[in-house]
């Protein structure tokens, strides 16, 4: 019988992937409709990504073959095609922005949908546009800059220089590494982030109990390389719950038992500290986490005439107030947690600290020089760097005209460049500009013979680092956006939640957070919002409230996964290098969570309202069926009532 389950749960993947699809056919089978169609598809995708029985990108791409099928996409949509080509065919993607009763003029009688043939072909096209939009190509053009910087190592030259500056007194170095970690991870990956400081952080701390436990050892003489130092032969090894090995002294001096619980906990801070403010950080910037990408799709295609109320500008305005804020709630949380009340020692002080402070800072000199002089390829990429936040921040500002609306405007005086322009122009730069001024050396393959240097950048690097399924799931989530509103189910979803006008928007907004912020903790926070996203956008149709009231709380709320290892990257990686417990994790986890959604609930109902005019139900989101009733100079229900 035990063997009976170990093969059922071994083939765990392949029974979900088969039964799934199987076990939900009642719903498009009892109810014949697009919207039971469309919902067959999202609950589908929705289980698949939370089991992971297929791989997330792969889950992305069931639109593709799914919408078509079941004829989703209505007939008398726009028509697009993601590709041109040299000569055209009845029956496929032709007309670029044109409606089918317009083709129809040129083609047949208006309104007969037999002229333009089949609605396959029609589907496909519109749902694989889906898959490029530019949202992703701000993703890819982001990505192409922090490849750049985490190449070239300029990533750990910023870390150890504010490192130097901050210090590392227990308190003021736990902030120290909480604030590199999030200034990092609001330009490149969490995962990259928390890869690089959690050796750094360890080390430091290796550095500070060598020096509390002996008393000869040399300043900076332990651990000089950032890595974990390996267990010496004459200790034991011990096993924590993750089955990370620690080396343990056979029989500890009684006397060390107190240092040693207080390194213990010390590391437990530091390690958790990195995870959460990896987390915390990438909410700060439009590209630092996929879900604020994610937004920004859904609501350029849930809402194309919404002018682009979604930029970096906009984006930074609201979330790096509200990034600071739950930055430092996190870091007196933490602290509190595993240092204690006692203030004064974790500010560094109490007796004989400045030895052991001094060994850890000679720790972090070391590796400052070992980095040596800055190089041409690091100070191109730093300027490069600074160039592309300056040109997003300055492009479509919406409080003055940016260099997008004087130079390259449209004909309602709008950029015509977006965000993923720029990232994609100062990305094709790394390709170009050489790593070394002057660079001419020998070819050591051919002698004799000169060599240029390689690029800033080169596409095998760029290859081996760039998450290309992230772009699959982004694709994904805007093409069941796009599905649940032509299908009706949007609508459909709408109208069963209007009871919820009845209800302060405030409370709205908490309670919806609290929803994501649980539900992220063991499901993809891509797969959050691309679920999440489109329900609330109807529901705030429905009851005329600002989409973006309810939008942008949930997205970044989806960011808030501190309670579980699975949770997000950066907690599995801080729990494999030992030391914490599940309990550890959920325990200050927890209360962070619910910090984090009340310093979201604070941050737009405060100074989000301003930034996004959240005081008033905006004539882009009015939509003849759902809105109807829903006046553009009527005050919605945002501002909490006197």
């Amino acid at each position: 019988m035990a063997t009976c389950w170990q093969a059922l749960w071994a083939y765990r993947s392949y029974l979900i992937v088969l039964l799934l699809p199987i076990l939900l056919l009642p719903l498009p089978i009892l109810i014949p409709s697009k919207e039971a169609y469309c919902a067959y598809t999202i609950i589908l995708m929705a289980l698949f990504w939370c089991t992971e029985a297929l791989p997330l990108a792969v889950t992305a791409l069931f639109p593709i073959v799914l919408f078509p099928m079941m004829g989703i996409v209505d007939a008398s949509e726009i028509i697009q095609r993601p590709f041109p080509s040299s000569f055209e065919r009845p029956g496929k993607c032709q007309s670029v922005g044109m409606s089918v009763t317009a083709s129809h003029k040129l083609r047949g009688t208006v309104g007969d949908s037999r002229v333009f043939p089949l609605l396959s072909h029609v589907s496909t096209c519109q749902v694989a546009i889906e898959y490029l939009k530019d949202s992703n190509i701000l993703f890819v053009g982001g990505l192409l800059v922090a490849i750049a910087v985490e190449h070239w190592n300029l990533h750990k030259r910023i870390a150890l220089c504010v490192l130097l500056i901050v210090g590392v007194r227990p308190a003021l170095l736990i902030l120290g590494f909480m604030l590199v970690t999030a200034f990092l991870s609001m330009w490149i990956s969490n995962t990259a982030t928390s890869a690089m400081m959690v050796p750094i952080a360890h080390a430091v701390l290796d550095q500070l109990h060598s020096m509390q436990t002996s008393g000869d050892v040399e300043e900076g003489s332990n651990n000089p390389t950032f890595e974990l130092q390996e267990p010496s032969p004459q200790k034991e090894v011990t096993k924590l719950d993750n089955g990370q090995a620690l080396p343990v002294a056979s029989a500890p001096p009684e006397g060390r038992t107190h240092h040693s619980k207080e390194h213990l906990r010390i590391s437990q801070c530091m390690s958790l500290c990195v995870c959460y403010s990896a987390s915390i950080g990438g909410i700060a910037t439009l590209t630092g986490t996929t879900p604020n990408l994610v937004l920004q799709g859904q609501v350029n295609s849930l809402f194309p005439e919404n002018g682009n109320v979604v930029n970096f500008a906009s984006w930074f305005s609201f979330a790096f107030p509200t990034m600071i804020i739950l930055l430092l709630l996190a870091w007196l949380w933490l602290q509190i947690l595993f240092l204690g009340f006692n203030f004064r020692k974790n500010f560094g002080f109490g007796e004989n600290t400045q030895e052991r402070q001094q060994a850890a800072y000679s720790v972090i000199q070391t590796e400052h020089r070992l980095l040596g002089p800055m190089t041409f390829a690091e100070k191109a990429v730093s300027i490069l760097f600074v160039i592309l936040v300056l040109l997003w921040f300055t492009r479509e500002p919406g409080f003055f005209l940016g260099w997008g609306n004087v130079a390259f405007p449209n004909a309602k005086g709008e950029s015509m460049l977006s965000d993923g322009t720029v990232a994609i122009f100062i990305g094709i730069i790394m390709f170009i500009v050489p790593s070394k001024f002057p660079g001419l050396t020998q070819d050591p393959e051919n002698p004799g013979k000169l060599k240029a240097p390689p690029a800033l950048l080169n596409w095998k690097t760029v290859n081996q680092k760039m998450p290309w399924n992230i772009v699959l799931l982004l694709g994904g989530g805007y093409a069941l956006a796009k599905g649940s509103e032509r299908s009706g189910l949007s609508e459909w979803l709408g109208n069963k939640l209007t009871p919820l006008k009845s209800v302060p928007s405030p409370a709205i907004a908490f309670i919806l957070c609290f929803i994501v912020a649980t539900f992220t903790e063991c499901t993809s926070n891509v797969a959050t919002t691309t679920i999440f996203l489109p329900i609330l956008a109807s529901m705030a149709q429905a009851i005329c409230l600002h989409p973006l009231y309810v939008m942008l709380p949930c997205t970044l709320a989806a960011s808030l996964a501190f309670m579980l290892p699975v949770a997000t990257p950066p907690n599995a990686i801080v729990f494999s290098f030992g030391g914490l417990k599940v309990l550890d994790m959920a325990r200050a986890g927890f209360l962070l969570n619910i910090i984090g959604v009340l310093v979201i609930t604070l941050a737009v109902n405060s100074w989000s309202i301003p930034i996004f005019n959240l005081h008033s139900f905006p004539s882009w989101a009015q939509s003849t069926n759902t809105t109807a009733h829903c006046l553009p100079s009527l005050a919605n229900t945002t501002m909490p009532s006197p």
